[in-house]
Order: structure tokens, then sequence, then C-alpha cells
């Protein structure tokens, strides 16, 4: 299969090409990134050499470049992970997430009817749904839980789902949808809870944490994802919503208190801060279905896969310290300057 990553030079999108190109060596690995402020190549270095790996640059929301580029590749399978993602830059600039994440979803199902694709699968997010009470530790998010969106962010990628299903049902598109709980690991971008704290804490600085740290977030290990979503583009049912959880529920604050205790840092660098408008209070998936039709579990618990994260961060200081001083932005120009894409 040829198949087109959408975002691949971002956290997960990146972590899925890597998964896609080491395993599948007999398929064509396409990853688009528009290098914007998350996107970075330098999280492809690894696999920018493979034979069936290419990089190009470009945005989905550019209709022209996009109808070309799908008439030269003629690609089988759609994965989008392209999208603006941060809540706290929703908030402050929601233009820009509804043009990335709905408007470009449309030219991308466009430019999927248009040549013929298999599948056209959009990654989505647990924020779709709302959140659930602190003390109804019983309830869990299903693929039929009512959208209820709290942020400009959760509000665009929640359109762009319902685009999506309108497509399959008025066009008869090829698609599927997941729902992920918020994804940890290798090439997360340092201004998220996790990286931020692992960076702050090495360099003995402050970790701000919005209120009293009491938010509750289901944890997956991204590589777990990445199986999840692979798993769902070859073996999923058309026009299917599928939920991705890693049972590893864990207030804002624990995970904070984890990484201060595997880095021997004080809890003394924790600083409260005023908490974010709309913060969702929990989310928690239940990811029954993708486990009982298409065989998917988790292979890591919060507890092993942070081990591994902090690690990974320990031993690419780096690939960070780039992003943090602003260096991984060159690194576009001095891989491309010579050669053609």
């Amino acid at each position: 299969m040829k198949i087109l990553v959408t975002g691949g030079a971002g956290f997960i999108g990146g972590n899925f090409a890597h998964l896609m190109v080491n395993q599948y060596p007999e398929d064509d690995i396409v990853v688009l990134d528009a290098l914007t402020y998350a996107g970075n190549l330098e999280t492809l270095e690894p696999i920018m050499d493979k034979p069936n790996f290419k990089f190009v640059k470009g945005n989905i929301c550019d209709r022209d470049f996009v109808d070309e580029l799908f008439k030269n590749e003629k690609f089988d399978v759609v994965v989008n992970f392209a999208a603006e993602s941060h809540v706290d830059r929703s908030i402050e600039n929601p233009e820009i997430f509804l043009e990335t994440n709905i408007m470009g979803v449309q030219v991308l199902m466009d430019a999927c009817r248009k040549y013929g694709i298999q599948r056209y699968h959009q990654v989505s997010t647990d924020e779709v749904y709302g959140d659930l009470p602190l003390d109804r530790p019983d309830l869990l998010f299903h693929e039929d839980t009512p959208i209820h969106t709290s942020s400009p962010y959760s509000a665009s990628k929640a359109s762009a789902d319902l685009l999506v299903m309108a497509y399959h049902r008025t066009y008869g598109l090829p698609v599927t949808i997941s729902r992920c709980s918020n994804n940890y690991g290798p090439y997360h971008f340092p201004e998220k809870l996790i990286p931020l704290v692992i960076s702050r804490a090495l360099a003995e600085e402050s970790i701000p944490v919005y209120g009293e740290g009491a938010n509750v977030r289901d944890w997956l290990y991204v590589r777990d994802h990445c199986t999840a979503i692979d798993l769902i583009i070859r073996k999923g049912k058309d026009g299917e919503v599928y939920n991705i959880g890693g049972h590893n529920e864990k207030s804002n604050l624990e995970v904070v208190k984890t990484i201060l205790k595997q880095l021997g840092k004080s809890e003394d660098l924790i600083t409260y801060v005023k908490d974010r408008p709309g913060h969702d209070l929990r989310y928690a998936m239940d990811p029954e279905k993708i486990e009982t039709e298409l065989g998917w579990e988790p292979e890591y618990r919060f507890e092993e896969g942070i081990k591994v994260t902090i690690q990974w961060y320990l031993d690419h200081k780096d690939w960070w310290q780039h992003i943090v001083n602003g260096e991984y932005q060159d690194y576009y120009e001095k891989m491309y300057k010579n050669r053609e894409l």
C-alpha cells in the first residue's frame, strides 16, 4: 500500500510514521507536514533515508497543492494527524484551529473522493465528548456518548468528525475515526504536560500546575495508540468510530509528582497557577469496542511507559533542547536546501 500520513512531523504522526516505515517495508509511507511550530523534521531523521519513506512539505488547506499531490502519488490510504491541537492556543486564537482542523479535513476528503482511496482515517480526540465528574469513576466515554465540547480546539475536532461521517453517508467515502485519550512518549512537543515537566525539572525550574492539579486524564503510551490506528486502517469497519484508551487514569498532580520522583527532584518545584477557562475535569475512555472487535490492547501501563518516556528524554536532550531554543525550525532548510522534493 501507499499510505499518506498528514501531520507526520508532529508527535503522534511522527511515531506512527516510524512504526509504519519499520514494520511494513513493503508499504510506501509519505509524510505531509506544513512544519508549523509543532512540526519538527528532526523527529523523522531516523527514517528519512529509508527506501520506503518520503517527506513532502505542504499544508492540507492548500487545495491545489493537495490535489496535485494525490494525482501524482496515487495513495491507497490516508491517515490524518494534521491538526492544531493545543487547547490554550485555541483559546487565544480559535481561527487557525477552525481553518486547519475543519477546512483542511474537507480538502483531504475531496481529494480522496476524486482520486479514489481504500480508506480515509481521521485521528480525533476524547475531548470531543467533553468531561466527566471526578466523583463518578464508573462513568466512561463510549463511542455513542454525545459530543459536548468545551474549547475551540475540541469543537473543531468534533466538527471534523461530523464532516467525515457526512462524507461517508452522502458520498460513500470509506472512512474510520479514532478518538484517543492523552498520549505520551518520545518526540512529544515540550509545551505539553509530561515533556514540560521533564525538561523544567532537569533544569531545576518551576513547574506550573493548573488549579489544584486535580484534573484527571487517561494516559496512553503513543506506540499503543499507533498500533491501534494500524489495526483500524487494515481491519476496521467503514463508517465506524473506535475509542482508544489506556486504562491509566491519573490526576495532573499525580503525573507531575511521579516524574519528579523518577528524576529525584523536589516537589518544591511545583507552582500552582490560575486554572485555564473551561478546563475539563476528567477524561476516561472505554476501549472495549476496539479490544473485542479488532483484538487490540495496550502494551504499556503508565508506570512502565513513563519510565521509558523519561529515559528517552534523558537520552535525546538535543532533540528537545533544539525545540526549546528554536533551532529545530532551521532543520528543514539544512536538510532540503539542495534536495529536490
